[in-house]
């Protein structure tokens, strides 16, 4: 999936959207890419001199890359929004530094009623930086 389905699907944009690209995805397992760059704006004040991606943003894109998947179920309608809400057994194991490419990858352990659960990796040349269970909730567009 190129940037442009992947605009198609999700509201963020720049500096907020976090995938470059949709390695893969289907009904139940994705696969997405970050190119992590130096001049994104959080590396400006994290930290002056060792600059590292925020975890916090990991974990943001860890989700958005979960689009692919979440597209794919049948209830899924263009248009929904997906909401973030909650986080479970987040670990972070090495940082992700500019000139990294970032592989997020994942499972949907559940989706019901526009409920779901996906298990999410980070990992940068084969190794795991970050790892995740994330729920969220998938709404008809904005009210």
């Amino acid at each position: 999936m190129e940037i442009v389905e992947i605009l198609a699907l999700l509201p963020h944009r720049y500096p907020f959207l976090l995938i470059d690209r949709v390695l893969h995805a289907d009904e139940k397992t994705f696969r997405a890419l970050k190119n992590v760059t130096f001049n994104e704006p959080h590396f400006q004040g994290h930290f002056p001199g060792y600059p590292i991606m925020p975890g916090v943003l990991i974990l943001e894109a860890m989700a958005q890359a979960a689009v692919g998947t979440i597209a794919k179920q049948p209830s899924f309608k263009p248009g929904g929004l997906v909401f973030l809400v909650g986080v479970e057994e987040a670990r972070f194991k090495k940082p992700v530094v500019p000139g990294d490419t970032l592989i997020l990858e994942g499972e949907l352990l559940l989706f019901r009623r526009g409920l779901g659960k996906v298990a999410v990796r980070a990992l940068v040349e084969g190794e795991e930086r970050a790892s995740a269970r994330l729920s969220f909730v998938v709404r008809e567009g904005a009210e």
